[in-house]
């Protein structure tokens, strides 16, 4: 009787744990963790809808599903085509920024800022596509004519008429003081991108003398407009501000509790920093939630690039207060009143597909293809083209996600040449990297590294012979350390050299706005070449 009832209770204690992994209580900031910034979102009916910046990332705009705003499924990529998005030359702070994503009259649109290829993709700065179904085709741009500045949102009034939300430092006479900004409104036709009435200066921030205001949305709460901004800038002092008025072109009032959320008072070693850029979604329960990007931090610096962030928002009267009770957003949070909706999480690519999947991305805009999936292998030709140069070499790459993670490939690669290589790569950009790579007789461990930025240093930290075929590479980061490891085999993978430091990889060392990415490189390095580096799989797991 008693082994009865212990077998009972085991089975009773395991079924609670089945049930509360299947429905839990609590959720785990970041929902999508890894370089996705300036996260902007929508609803249609009970489906939610998340868009991202990619910079000079190529597909652009990565575009996620969810149905409990928690588990996030990238389901596309908005700009997935060149002559939606032709990048040759921006580095890592040009390409793509901020969009805003809204659904409207059964039609989903997209606005985004193009930044630093002007010569390249005709950018006109701002533009917008559409989609009738957010999984993609989404259309070819539509310009935005007489748009100033960056940080595009679109709000549709009750009486139909549709404006333009942005952020510019260009009309309203001279700055004021150093970083000032304008969020300014004006009417639009999104039938053909022309604005179709005089820009309206809203606000230029909540604070004296406040820079960067940027990243304006607009919602109605109550009869009234609130506008929702960002000033500081997007590190340590970023905060986000709210405005309100009796009309859509105002003026606007700042609201006295402001800012209404940030994190710039914790400190630079606080767990989560940088909390700005925040949009608002109403469930279909009544419910408001906010995304938002944040940093997590190591020792201060942050190699993941902005993520995005949630927490819950309640309105008292007009006044959105962020974590009523809390006023941070928090690495674990009591999730949201909806069904709990997870997905298939796939940690390893066999390359069975026709196609890569979406989270797969180049650096800049491919001019022709240089990759083929056939049979469960992908091969990457090797091309003139340098990882350490500013242009679109052979690199397809994920980012990381993860403060503790593992990169593993298994590589087929024979060359005779001293110029061909092929590998795996961790970076920041051209200038802030680690290669670990096969030549024609070893494997080698390169660092690359731009001290003062003006001179780009090439370090081959060391060499081991190796002369198979086959090798299996891999690549783990722990905190500020990165491992490096080869073998032909996973039971017989050997580090080569030593730890190694992370912080080449932080936004802190090497500028610019987007995270870190690791993935398949080849090269021949300045020469023409038929060779191709074969790829059979590849695993980015959380460790």
């Amino acid at each position: 009787m008693k082994s009865k009832i212990k077998i009972f209770l085991i089975v009773f204690v395991l079924n609670l744990h089945i049930q509360a992994q299947e429905n839990p209580t609590y959720f785990e900031n970041p929902i999508i963790p890894g370089f996705h910034p300036d996260p902007s979102i929508t609803r249609a009916g009970e489906d939610y809808y998340l868009v991202n910046s990619s910079f000079n990332m190529f597909p652009g705009i990565p575009i996620f599903h969810s149905k409990d705003l928690v588990n996030w499924q990238q389901i596309g990529n908005v700009l997935d085509r060149p002559e939606q998005l032709m990048m040759k030359t921006p580095g890592n702070g040009g390409g793509i920024w901020a969009p805003t994503i809204r659904y409207h009259d059964g039609l989903f649109y997209v606005i985004v800022t193009c930044k630093q290829c002007v010569n390249e993709c005709g950018c006109g700065d701002n533009f917008y596509v559409t989609a009738s179904n957010p999984a993609g085709p989404w259309s070819n741009p539509i310009w935005v004519d007489k748009s100033y500045g960056i940080d595009p949102s679109i709000f549709w009034d009750d009486d139909g008429k549709s404006y333009y939300i942005g952020s510019t430092h260009n009309i309203g006479g001279a700055q004021e003081w150093n970083s000032q900004d304008r969020i300014y409104i004006s009417e639009i036709d999104l039938k053909t991108g022309k604005i179709i009435s005089e820009p309206i200066i809203l606000t230029t921030g909540h604070a004296t003398n406040a820079k960067f205001a940027e990243g304006p949305h607009i919602y109605k709460i109550k009869n009234k407009y609130v506008l929702l901004i960002s000033e500081g800038g997007t590190w340590n002092n970023h905060a986000i501000t709210a405005f309100e008025a009796d009309k859509v072109t105002g003026p606007y009032s700042p609201m006295q509790v402001n800012p209404v959320l940030t994190h710039r008072f914790l400190g630079n070693d606080f767990p989560i920093t940088t909390v700005g850029h925040a949009d608002l979604v109403q469930t279909q329960n009544g419910d408001w939630w906010s995304v938002m990007l944040a940093c997590r931090p190591i020792d201060g610096k942050y190699y993941l690039g902005r993520e995005t962030f949630l927490t819950p928002v309640t309105f008292e009267g007009t006044i959105p207060i962020f974590n009523k009770g809390k006023g941070q957003v928090l690495l674990e949070d009591k999730r949201p009143n909806l069904p709990w909706t997870p997905f298939l999480k796939k940690d390893k690519d066999d390359f069975n597909s026709s196609k890569l999947g979406f989270e797969w991305n180049f650096i800049r805009t491919p001019l022709t293809k240089w990759y083929e999936l056939n049979g469960g292998t992908l091969y990457i030709e090797l091309r003139p083209e340098k990882i350490t140069d500013k242009n679109n070499p052979s690199f397809i790459g994920k980012r990381l996600a993860y403060l503790k993670s593992s990169t593993t490939a298994k590589m087929t690669f024979k060359t005779s040449k001293e110029n061909e290589v092929a590998g795996l790569v961790v970076l920041q950009n051209e200038n802030f990297q680690y290669q670990l790579l096969k030549t024609n007789t070893a494997i080698e461990l390169i660092k690359v590294f731009n001290e003062d930025k003006k001179v780009q240093s090439i370090q081959k930290i060391i060499s081991i012979p190796y002369n198979e075929k086959e090798v299996l590479l891999r690549i783990e980061n722990e905190g500020m350390k990165l491992r490096f490891y080869f073998g032909s085999n996973e039971n017989n993978m050997i580090q080569i050299g030593t730890d190694q430091d992370a912080s080449v990889l932080t936004s802190n060392v090497a500028g610019g706005f987007i995270g870190a990415y690791v993935g398949m490189y080849s090269s021949s390095n300045g020469e023409i070449s038929k060779n191709k580096a074969e790829f059979d799989w590849f695993e980015y797991k959380k460790m």
